[in-house]
């Protein structure tokens, strides 16, 4: 009932303004009055409105960089971030200046060049050094803004260190895993064929792929068995067959890995992290960003760090953390503050939800904090750990529950 009086008030509003402006058509036509026909004292008033709309604008424009500055990001949290920083504020330099003057010229010019059928204006059609000035100084300007850039983009995505720490980043909807290199120092391999229910990560190890291999057999065949003794329409036959047909396909990718002879024990040691995961302040580290659905963007704020996570490869992105966890909650005076990885592309129903704490540490206490996570080896079993699968699969249906609600 609602929404169909408030349907009835604006068709009436609407009406209302419609007969307003036939009304006015008519009272022209009698007195004879063009409507391009203005009074100087109407003139006056426009011209007026003008020079208070310009003040109106930089006075808001300043209000709001001053009532909004608590908002926005506090200091930089990485080496990087200093740079990054640095490039927005010489940006600023140049745009905002340049901001008030423009507009300043706009207002300006047409209110003191209002009409005024006493002045008559003056016809220019060329002027070779105005064209040269307002030609030469922006492109001066642009150069000197694209070059700063690419000089500070180049530093930003300077090739990690061989010593940099290595960081996995893999996303899905709707939540963050965080992947170390075990004792070994060498990060497992992956590869989407090898995701499974207790292998959410897609691990390549020999237990992983003989399981993989073990359930793609039990699928294939449980698809011939229903397509020979069941009674189904056509077209779901060739919906099955196309799925057998990827089913081989992915078997024949896994077997292909396991018959390669590669050493894949590497990903046993591991660790595996969710929740939240700590960096050593003052060390570099790399992220390798990966997805498992659709396309992520591993956003991290205070450390001026973006990448996007694309299905079907590896993204990275370097940075020197500078700022510990406990130094960010003095600075800010907050004691419940924490660094945080967000997702900051729209992947779906619960994207708002998808984040992960990210604590930065001294150096010992990030080891130690390190040498107490679990191993990959637990998501196998191997270990007397929780299953980290168990939980990943607990997490995944109250994450659908929450989405459905919503």
């Amino acid at each position: 009932m609602d929404k169909l009086l408030l349907v009835f008030i604006v068709v009436l509003i609407i009406i209302s303004i419609a007969q307003i402006a036939k009304m006015y058509q008519i009272t022209s036509s009698i007195s004879k009055k063009r409507e391009e026909d203005i009074s100087p004292g109407t003139n006056r008033i426009n011209a007026n409105l003008l020079l208070f709309f310009m003040i109106a604008l930089f006075v808001t424009f300043i209000w709001q960089l001053i009532a909004f500055k608590d908002v926005l990001l506090p200091v930089p949290a990485s080496e990087h971030g200093a740079l990054t920083d640095r490039l927005f504020n010489i940006n600023w330099l140049i745009l905002i200046p340049a901001f008030f003057i423009v507009n300043f010229l706009l207002f300006f010019f047409a209110w003191k060049y209002r009409y005024n059928k006493e002045r008559k204006a003056l016809y220019l059609a060329h002027n070779n050094t105005l064209e040269m000035v307002w030609t030469i100084i922006p492109s001066i300007v642009l150069v000197f803004i694209i070059i700063y850039g690419l000089v500070t983009w180049n530093k930003i995505m300077d090739d990690p260190s061989e010593d940099a720490i290595q960081v996995e980043l893999y996303s899905k909807q709707f939540d963050w895993t965080a992947r170390y290199a075990g004792s070994d120092g060498v990060m497992g391999e992956a590869s989407f064929s090898v995701i499974s229910p207790s292998n959410p990560l897609g691990l390549i190890t020999e237990e992983t792929l003989d399981e993989q291999i073990e359930e793609l057999n039990k699928e294939i065949k449980r698809l011939e068995e229903r397509i020979a003794n069941e009674i189904i329409p056509d077209g779901r036959v060739k919906e099955l067959k196309e799925r057998i047909g990827m089913r081989k396909r992915q078997r024949a990718r896994v077997i292909n890995y396991r018959q390669s002879g590669a050493d894949f024990s590497t990903a046993l040691d591991d660790k595996v992290v969710r929740g939240e995961f700590h960096i050593p302040v003052g060390k570099e580290v790399n992220f390798q960003i990966r997805s498992r659905d659709v396309i992520h963007s591993a956003y991290m704020p205070h450390f001026r760090a973006q990448m996007n996570a694309v299905p079907g490869m590896t993204t990275q992105f370097t940075f020197v953390p500078t700022i510990t966890t406990d130094s960010m909650r003095s600075i800010l005076d907050d004691e419940e503050f924490n660094f945080v990885l967000l997702c900051n592309k729209v992947c779906g129903s619960a994207h708002y939800n998808m984040q992960m704490d990210i604590i930065v540490d001294s150096e010992a206490d990030y080891k130690k904090w390190l040498d107490e996570q679990k191993t990959f080896a637990s998501v196998l079993g191997l270990d007397q750990e929780p299953s980290f699968a168990e939980e990943e699969m607990e997490e995944s249906e109250e994450e659908s529950k929450i989405a459905q609600n919503n």
